[in-house]
């Protein structure tokens, strides 16, 4: 299975730049990380190679032929959101060529972050690098220096060593995150906390949307 998704996502990348599959657009609040809270409007596109077997978004994995969006259009509906901030979000968005949504984006005004596993070489011009590496697909080395923020997912004790590992790679400049897997929020939420009082260089991050039901 890993290896069909990692040759649809090549494919993907080879051939498409402008349209661009969106699985979804919506304009709420950010749920996690430093920007928990504020407004964003979410372009979720469709596609991913890295499989993670707890992904809450699957649905995102294979485009749909219905799915495809020309730039243009993806730009209309941020704009109409009335908010100054998107995020990128999948799939996995490094799959792409984003150079023309990002180029459109800015040009309109508006501040660009992006959500990605580093899978893939990035390219588009980000203002804000959410890094959230997994174990099933290993990231680009050059997302330890383009990252803002390091997001870890804690689905077992051993993924803390594992955290610090990503850690050390990282610029000084890198926020550090903690997030517990939806599913296992009631076993590892404690141990994030007690983890981070113990390593203040980590912060929690919390999936606070899925808290409050919101998008």
């Amino acid at each position: 299975m890993k290896s069909k998704l990692i040759k649809a996502g090549a494919d993907l990348r080879r051939k498409q730049a402008n349209p661009l599959p969106v699985m979804e657009q919506f304009y709420t609040l950010q749920g996690e990380g430093i920007w928990t809270g504020t407004p964003a409007y979410f372009i979720r596109l469709a596609g991913c190679d890295v499989g993670c077997h707890w992904c809450d978004v699957k649905e995102s994995w294979h485009p749909g032929d219905d799915q495809y969006l020309q730039i243009e259009e993806i730009v209309v509906r941020a704009l109409a959101s009335g908010t100054d901030r998107v995020v990128i979000t999948g799939g996995e968005p490094t799959i792409y060529d984003l150079s023309l949504l990002t180029k459109q984006l800015h040009e309109a005004g508006l501040k660009i972050h992006m959500e990605t596993a580093g899978v893939h070489p990035l390219i588009g011009d980000i203002d804000w690098v959410c890094f959230s590496p997994k174990k099933f697909l290993k990231p680009q080395p050059e997302f330890y220096q383009k990252a803002s923020e390091l997001k870890v997912i804690i689905f077992n004790d051993h993924d803390f060593p594992w955290a610090e590992e990503h850690a050390e790679k990282c610029a000084d400049h890198v926020q550090l995150f903690l997030q517990p897997e939806w599913s296992r929020r009631n076993k590892f939420t404690a141990k994030i906390v007690e983890y981070a009082k113990a390593n203040p260089h980590w912060r929690v991050s919390l999936q606070t949307h899925k808290y409050i039901d919101i998008p």
